[in-house]
C-alpha cells in the first residue's frame, strides 16, 4: 500500500480534527496512514484501526487567534516549536510518504511555517519525492491585508503543492467567493463535495421528555455565551412545554465554566450537561432541535440529518467563515441564525418555541467528500508512479 502522511493542527476548536479524521477513515483501506496531530488530545475521540498517530507536543491559541500557547506550560513556546519541527522531520524520514497531505496550510496556519516549510522541503527531498496535497474547507478566512495574504498563499502553493482539494460544493460556496486568486494557482483545484460523517444505525437514547433539544459548541473553547443563555432559558422553557435539553460543552471548556453550568442544571430538571460524546450525530438524528455554533462539521451534521437548527456564528478575530455559512443557509430557510442580541432568556425562549414549530427543511448538496477525496488521491499516486517509472 502507498504511504500517506496527514498533518492536522487544531488550535481552538476541534472541527479540523473531526473533518481530517473522517477523511482518514475513508482512506485507511487504500493507504498506509500516519496521522500527525498537532493539537490537544481529545479523550474519547476514536481513531480508525490501522492508523498510526503521532501526537506532537500540543499547541493551542486564544479565542482571538493572536498568540500560540504550549499546552504543556512547563515548556516555552520556542522549546515546543523546536521539538515539533525535529519530530516532524524524523517521522517524514522514517515513514517515507508517497503523499503528504496538509490540512488548511497555506490558506491558514501561517504561524506554523516554522515546522511546515522544513517538512515540505524534506518531503520534496525524499528519494521518491512525495506528492503534496492541501486539504481545505469550503470557506477561507479573509485577512485585513487580503492582497498580501493571497500573494503569499499563491507563492507557497505554486512552490510546494501538487493538488488542492476543496471540501465543498461549488453550487453552494465556491473558493473564489473568499479567495480571489484561484486561477493563479498552478496545481489542479478539485472540489470533493462536503466531508460528512456516515449516518449511524438508530440507537435508543435516554431522555425523559420529548421534544429533545440538543445543544453543542464543538470543542468548547468558545460559545460559552450560548451555553449560558440556554441554561438561563431552561427554567422559562420548563413552564411552557415538556422537553429535555441535552447540552455538550465540549472537551476544552474550562473546568470553572463547566462546573457553573452543572450547578445551573441542578435547579433545572429539564437540562442535562455533559462534556463530550463521540455519538453526537446519533443525538442529532433524534433531536427535534439542534442549537449550536455554525462550524463546518456541526453544520454538515445538521444538513445530513435534516434536524431543525438554530446556529450562532463564531466571530472572534473578525472571522467571517461561520457568518457566511450561517447567513446563506438562513436565506435558504434551512436554519434559524442566532444573533448576539438574541442571547437573552425571554427572547431566546420565544425563538426556541418558534423553531420547534417550524417544518424541517432539507437541502441537497454534494456530500461525497470522503469518497471523492479518496478518488483524487489515488489518481495522484497513480500519476506519480507512472512518472517515476518513466
Amino acid at each position: 500500500m502507498k504511504r500517506l502522511l496527514f498533518y492536522c493542527q487544531h488550535i481552538l476548536g476541534m472541527g479540523h480534527l473531526v473533518r481530517s479524521m473522517e477523511i482518514v477513515r475513508g482512506l485507511v483501506h487504500e493507504f498506509q496512514i500516519c496521522f500527525i496531530n498537532g493539537g490537544e488530545i481529545v479523550e474519547g475521540f476514536t481513531i480508525p484501526a490501522g492508523v498510526e498517530v503521532v501526537n506532537l507536543p500540543a499547541i493551542k491559541t486564544d479565542a482571538e487567534f493572536q498568540t500560540l500557547q504550549p499546552v504543556n506550560t512547563s515548556l516555552t513556546l520556542a522549546e515546543v516549536q523546536e521539538q515539533r519541527k525535529n519530530q516532524l522531520l524524523e517521522v517524514c524520514d522514517r515513514f517515507q510518504p508517497d503523499v503528504l497531505m496538509i490540512e488548511l496550510f497555506p490558506f491558514g496556519r501561517g504561524k506554523f511555517s516554522f515546522e511546515l516549510i522544513p517538512l515540505l522541503e524534506a518531503a520534496r527531498s525524499l528519494p521518491s519525492p512525495a506528492k503534496v496535497v492541501c486539504s481545505l474547507r469550503d470557506i477561507v478566512v479573509t485577512k485585513r491585508d487580503q492582497a498580501k495574504y493571497e500573494d503569499k498563499v499563491c507563492r507557497l502553493m505554486n512552490q510546494y503543492f501538487d493538488l488542492l482539494l476543496v471540501h465543498g460544493d461549488p453550487r453552494f460556496q465556491t473558493l473564489e467567493d473568499t479567495f480571489s486568486r484561484v486561477y493563479d494557482l498552478q496545481c489542479p483545484v478539485c472540489y470533493t463535495g462536503y466531508v460528512v460523517q456516515p449516518q449511524p444505525q438508530p440507537a435508543v437514547l435516554e431522555h425523559a421528555n420529548s421534544p429533545l433539544i440538543l445543544v453543542s459548541v464543538g470543542g468548547g473553547r468558545f460559545g460559552h455565551e450560548l451555553l449560558e443563555c440556554v441554561a438561563k432559558t431552561a427554567p422559562l422553557l420548563a413552564t411552557q412545554l415538556p422537553h429535555t435539553i441535552q447540552m455538550f460543552t465540549g472537551p476544552f471548556m474550562p473546568e470553572s465554566g463547566f462546573a457553573k453550568l452543572q450547578a445551573m442544571a441542578i435547579d433545572s430538571p429539564n437540562l442535562k450537561v455533559n462534556r463530550f460524546t463521540p455519538n453526537l450525530l446519533t443525538y442529532m438524528q433524534q433531536a427535534d432541535l439542534s442549537i449550536s455554533m455554525s462550524g463546518y462539521n456541526t453544520t454538515m451534521n445538521v444538513l445530513t440529518t435534516g434536524v431543525r437548527a438554530m446556529i450562532l456564528p463564531f466571530t472572534g478575530n473578525d472571522d467571517q467563515e461561520q457568518t457566511i455559512r450561517a447567513a446563506k443557509l438562513a436565506k435558504l430557510g434551512v436554519v434559524e441564525m442566532i444573533r448576539p442580541e438574541d442571547l437573552h432568556p425571554k427572547v431566546f425562549a420565544e425563538k426556541v418555541i418558534a423553531s420547534l414549530q417550524r417544518q424541517p427543511h432539507q437541502v441537497r448538496f454534494d456530500f461525497n467528500g470522503v469518497a471523492q477525496t479518496t478518488y483524487f488521491l489515488k489518481e495522484l499516486v497513480a500519476a506519480k508512479q507512472v512518472a517515476f517509472v518513466g
